[in-house]
């Protein structure tokens, strides 16, 4: 039998298109796009599927955008008849944002009362990032020790941080603009093959983003969180937790925390994962997967094509 985790993409994973085709061959994901877009005021159908690109990419945007079109990718496949194969899931997690699909995804958590913090998150971290001018850097090359270490040294130029653990190599720092171009110096110096500054519009998973960590902990804290049904793994500990209020504390904790996602998938692949299933825009997931470990198979399902494929492949009919 085989032991599928569905792995939710974050913030960065949107592109102009996505979900384009979704509420004409799946109508039923048509009231979760509706709902959002009442909730923030502007057609969130429509910037995910013409744009404007700078309108997408805004942070209060992208978050509701990915958020939706995750579990509406989701939908598709239980009206296509793939049910049974998303119930068989034995875990799930999602990259910083994609916790909260993952949370819906297992049951914790209702669409609307997730989709209300979702929103409430990306209007926050886009003040933050308004506020207090910062970026990130990926640097390859290094692992997490040494990445450690040039941040620690690199602190002396400003507020810095490691935000994601995404591989063994792969390692992306946070912070203030001067702090993170002294790292990327250091991490050269050092041995990183490169020191890559992200089009990104703040410095997520850093200290900076300590405004919208004390504005989001009201809505967190009216938040009504079950234990998940199946295995949720969230990006600050690497490990499973079914606790409610331990759920909670980590959403509001990974605001700033690292991401630890490549614990994460040798977790799993420890516990015998043998395929993902990435619902949701982009590829991300799958290109991270790959990182950690090249033999594990992954499904990235988003519109009706790749819907159609993933169930024609995986969910026979009788």
């Amino acid at each position: 039998m085989t032991r599928s985790a569905v792995l939710f993409p974050g913030q960065g994973a949107q592109f102009i298109g996505m979900s384009a085709d979704l509420i004409g061959r799946c109508p039923e994901v048509a009231p979760m796009f509706e709902r959002a877009s009442e909730w923030m005021g502007t057609d969130l159908w429509k910037l995910c599927a013409e744009g404007p690109e700078e309108a997408l990419n805004s942070t209060a945007v992208s978050q509701p955008a990915i958020f939706v079109t995750s579990l509406a990718a989701c939908r598709a496949i239980e009206a296509a008849g793939g049910s049974a194969r998303l119930e068989s899931a034995v875990a799930t997690a999602g990259l910083s944002l994609g916790e909260y699909s993952a949370l819906v995804f297992a049951g914790a958590v209702e669409f609307e009362a997730a989709l209300e913090v979702v929103i409430r998150r990306g209007e926050f971290m886009q003040k933050a990032c308004d506020d207090v001018p910062g970026g990130m850097t990926s640097i390859l090359g290094l692992e997490l020790e040494a990445v450690r270490e040039v941040v620690e040294e690199a602190s002396s130029a400003g507020v810095i941080a490691v935000a994601n653990v995404n591989a063994r190599t792969q390692i992306v720092v946070s912070g203030e603009l001067a702090a993170l171009e002294r790292a990327a110096e250091l991490a050269t110096e050092r041995g990183a093959r490169r020191a890559i500054p992200l089009k990104v519009a703040g410095a997520y998973h850093s200290p900076l983003m300590a405004s919208a960590t004390s504005a989001l902990s009201p809505y967190l804290d009216r938040l009504e969180i079950r234990a998940p049904r199946i295995p949720f793994i969230p990006n600050v500990t690497a490990e499973p937790v079914s606790d409610p209020e331990e759920i909670r504390r980590g959403l509001l904790r990974q605001i700033e925390s690292s991401v630890l996602w490549a614990p994460t998938l040798e977790r799993l692949v420890s516990d015998g994962l043998d395929h993902v299933l990435e619902p949701g825009p982009g590829r991300v997931v799958a290109g991270l997967v790959k990182q950690v470990e090249r033999r594990l198979p992954v499904d990235s399902v988003l519109d009706a094509e790749t819907v159609a494929a993933f169930v024609d492949e995986n969910c026979p009919t009788e």
